[in-house]
């Protein structure tokens, strides 16, 4: 008995001390690191602040603190024509631009951006990509390359030549060095058109210096907004196409190590990001066409201009004829530009 009342005394003083540590000593939870990405968009600071920057602030604050995204600009981590590349080899973790400008190893990529007249409208994007297939012809694509996945395609502005000299007809093209992307200055080449290559925030600089004549890389919402508004004196109301097509990427091993809550988080930031940018430029474009200041409207007469349309068409079929995944994709934009046009207005007007 004395042996037993020696033990319960022991054990009793014991668990009195492990109480009392317990409650001096808080309990320590361990936590984890947030995951950290470094996401590099095709934008300088002041577009960003409309084309990503409100999507990744409201991710980063709904992740809560599981996962962190730091976006860098234009150029600032990696050249534009480089990210491909850097994100395949995970110096970063994720890009927002145009297959075309960040020269994706795929043939759909001369797709990306402005492909002559395959839209006429910002709607036409997500339309193509989610009801004629687009969507599924991308992921197949960028399935054959290893270490990048291709998220989502939206909608941007349209393609607008910004000048310093007039363009009233297309011989005032002639001989005019002009920024802008890979494909679309592969087909202006067709009208004596010089496309010139230059990192993006040098852009404005060479109009002013006269390296440029003009730019043909935006609407007229991005004109005024970064700054090309300034340095540049008329904008040419026609466009050689309706809508930028651009996209968002990840690092495949990256976006594998995600959870899955906030892939889901981050599809729908994405989505909020393309909504934006649908009534940012549809009512940008319109406003700063009527109310606008710093450059005069020019237009070439529709008879005219159809050439340039025409000239499209055989450049499609050119396209089509370099691989049957390319082909199949002119099929659609043709398939959808017959069904535009014969459903009439609003969707096409004569």
């Amino acid at each position: 008995m004395r042996n037993r009342r020696d033990l319960l005394k022991t054990a009793g003083a014991a668990a009195a001390a492990a109480g009392t540590a317990a409650l001096a000593a808080p309990a320590v939870h361990a936590q984890k690191a947030p995951i950290k990405w470094r996401l590099q968009t095709y934008a300088g600071p002041a577009l960003a602040e409309h084309v990503i920057k409100p999507s990744i602030d409201a991710f980063n604050k709904a992740a809560n603190g599981e996962m962190v995204i730091d976006l860098y600009y234009a150029d600032q981590l990696v050249p534009t024509g480089e990210l491909f590349r850097a994100m395949q080899q995970g110096v970063i973790d994720a890009v927002q631009s145009d297959d075309d400008s960040i020269s994706a190893p795929v043939d759909v990529a001369v797709f990306g951006g402005y492909f002559p007249f395959a839209t006429r409208y910002s709607l036409d994007v997500p339309t193509l990509f989610h009801t004629y297939g687009l969507k599924e012809i991308w992921e197949e694509a960028y399935a054959e390359v290893k270490g990048v996945t291709w998220l989502s395609a939206g909608a941007w502005d349209p393609c607008n030549f910004a000048t310093k000299q007039p363009i009233n007809s297309l011989a005032d093209l002639r001989g005019k060095r002009v920024f802008t992307f890979p494909t679309a200055g592969r087909f202006l080449a067709r009208f004596g058109v010089v496309p010139v290559t230059l990192p993006w925030e040098d852009v404005q600089v060479a109009v002013q210096t006269g390296e440029l004549d003009g730019i043909a890389w935006s609407g007229i919402t991005e004109d005024y907004t970064v700054g090309w508004a300034d340095v540049c004196n008329y904008f040419l109301t026609n466009n050689i196409s309706g809508a930028w097509c651009g996209s968002y990427f990840a690092n495949t091993e990256k976006w594998n190590a995600v959870p899955e809550h906030l892939k889901t988080l981050f599809r729908l930031c994405i989505d909020s990001s393309h909504y934006y940018r649908l009534h940012w430029y549809w009512g940008g474009e319109a406003r700063l066409r009527v109310s606008g200041t710093k450059m005069k409207l020019t237009t070439i007469p529709d008879a005219e201009w159809k050439t340039v349309e025409d000239e499209a068409h055989k450049f499609w079929d050119e396209i089509a004829a370099e691989s049957p995944r390319r082909k199949r994709v002119v099929e659609i934009l043709r398939k959808y530009a017959e069904d535009m046009k014969n459903a009439g207005p609003p969707y096409r007007y004569a």
